[in-house]
């Protein structure tokens, strides 16, 4: 199981600033973690957050994947990478193969993605993977603004 990788990877500075502390700090928690949150997203979407690793070697080094969240309208798209791994590309190409998937395999027309104002690396890509801002939003429950980034996906 990935709790190695998971521990470290949502206790990255980056996951923390812009995601949040999710109190993932042992084993056991990454386990729950997993189990609560993309494996369960699995059972009921048949989609979720997966592992993105390296071809070359294998190493984990993120996660991308398409999310349903009861507090939005569609689905939308989540990454987060080891901060190691950031401005090499590896983002941008696994963005652009889920959204390829979202349209090709889950027939979505409309993909979502929410960010914080200050995200700028995360609204550079969401842009450049042809995203485009339709408004601040807050989530119910939620006291932070977060804004939408949306993109009509045509069907084949």
């Amino acid at each position: 199981m990935d709790t190695e990788f998971i521990i470290q990877l949502l206790n990255s500075p980056g996951w923390l600033k812009f995601i949040g502390d999710r109190n993932v700090k042992t084993k056991d928690d990454a386990k729950a973690y997993l189990e609560n949150g993309p494996l369960t997203s699995y059972r009921e979407n048949g989609f979720g957050l997966y592992l993105v690793e390296r071809k070359e070697d294998h190493q984990p080094i993120g996660m991308c994947g398409i999310l349903r969240r009861s507090t939005l309208e569609n689905p939308d798209i989540g990454f987060a990478f080891l901060p190691e791994f950031n401005s090499k590309g590896y983002a941008f190409e696994i963005a652009s193969e889920t959204l390829t998937f979202a349209r090709k395999k889950l027939k979505l027309p409309t993909v979502y993605a929410i960010t914080v104002p200050n995200n700028e690396r995360s609204i550079k890509l969401l842009e450049k993977i042809g995203l485009q801002f339709v408004k601040t939003i807050q989530l119910p429950g939620g006291s932070e603004e977060l804004q939408l980034y949306s993109t009509k996906i045509e069907l084949f």
